[in-house]
């Protein structure tokens, strides 16, 4: 039988088709095969896992076969639970795939601590804009000394006890200005009417 006659006849159509068949069912087996290893169809939507401790939201991720990786957060968040998941990701209801690495921040124990600038010298106006801009809260209650520079910052206090630059002190903490009154001496103590009410002396012979 020639090579033409060959291709002709019904052996070579059969043969074409059983390898078709066969590339068809290999193929078929190959993309299932593929799908087991790589859990192509696998999806596990990613669980809320916010405020829960470490310890939960670890037993929740293993239930799942998810794994996870712990990161600190800077920012602190006085609503949720110290130490407890701040954000995840990926976010809660998507769609990963099994053995998926899920991304925690904790929420830290405590504001982060800030260092206090030098103020000294500053106006009561400088100063209170410039502890507002690194996070601190100025407290409305004032301490007057003796100073000739009126509203000028000669320290700081924090809980009614002298704090100093360079002092470190939890985010959004109060500061207390201490602040010049104007007068190089202390103004005399008076009463109602305005008179000076005359302190008197100890003596101390008669003790």
């Amino acid at each position: 039988m020639s090579v033409f006659q060959f291709l002709k006849s019904k052996t070579f159509f059969k043969q074409i088709a059983f390898a078709v068949i066969g590339l068809v069912v290999f193929v078929f087996f190959f993309k299932f095969w593929l799908g087991i290893i790589t859990n192509h169809d696998q999806k596990i939507q990613v669980p809320n896992l916010h405020k829960l401790t470490i310890e939960e939201a670890e037993r929740t991720l293993r239930d799942l076969n998810l794994d996870f990786v712990v990161k600190d957060s800077s920012s602190y968040n006085p609503e949720y639970p110290k130490r407890s998941v701040i954000e995840q990701n990926p976010e809660v209801g998507e769609f990963v795939k099994e053995k998926r690495k899920v991304y925690l921040n904790l929420n830290p124990s405590k504001y982060r601590n800030i260092q206090l600038p030098n103020l000294n010298g500053r106006t009561k106006r400088q100063a209170i804009s410039e502890l507002e801009a690194i996070g601190f809260k100025v407290g409305t209650k004032i301490t007057y000394i003796p100073d000739i520079g009126k509203d000028v910052v000669r320290g700081l206090k924090h809980n009614g006890k002298i704090v100093n630059a360079n002092d470190k002190l939890p985010k959004y903490s109060t500061i207390e200005l201490i602040l010049g009154s104007g007068d190089e001496e202390v103004t005399p103590e008076t009463n109602p009417e305005g008179e000076p009410i005359d302190t008197p002396a100890l003596d101390l012979d008669s003790q």
